[in-house]
């Protein structure tokens, strides 16, 4: 599955070069966090997590991310952690709560990045932009779904819905 999904991350991101970084497409990669502890406030991930934190790394390696963003929450942070570890980035915190303003930034053209939410989160803000969002995340045991977002210098948008991690 592992080379499905990067074949797949690939193939998405063989758009036509752009003589300029204006018309060049934006390209969000978004996911709910991987799985967590089942205690605590705000719980670390569990060791299935970690795992497809790190799967998820792999298959972002050669997409081009130059941004991470996360949520404050340690199992979004440590989602985002080993992509951001590869890309030698910062995490980029945002408020969930300010959903729209993320949306309009991650529009930029030419902008590559990754945003880490929660199974709610996440479908919203693919929705606003302009992305499908499927149905519900099922909270209790979907952690797999990567989304990914193209928006075109001329605002047209597509998504795609792929899965990763085991």
């Amino acid at each position: 599955m592992r080379g499905l999904a990067s074949w797949l991350v690939a193939s998405a991101l063989l758009l036509p070069m752009a003589a300029s970084a204006d018309l060049a497409p934006a390209v969000v990669f978004l996911v709910r966090h991987a799985e967590k502890e089942t205690t605590g406030e705000d719980p670390a991930l569990s060791e299935a997590g970690r795992q497809r934190s790190a799967a998820l790394a792999r298959v972002l390696t050669d997409a081009g991310v130059r941004a991470v963003y996360s949520t404050d929450f340690a199992r979004t942070r440590d989602t985002a952690a080993p992509t951001a570890a590869r890309l030698g980035a910062k995490i980029r915190i945002y408020d969930w709560e300010e959903s729209e303003a993320l949306a309009r930034e991650l529009r930029r053209p030419g902008a590559r990045s990754l945003v880490v939410g929660h199974s709610n989160t996440t479908p919203e803000l693919v929705g606003l932009l302009g992305g499908d969002p499927g149905p519900p995340i099922d909270e209790a045991s979907e952690y797999d779904r990567l989304y990914i977002v193209t928006i075109g210098a001329d605002g047209a948008v597509s998504s795609v819905l792929l899965r990763y991690g085991e």
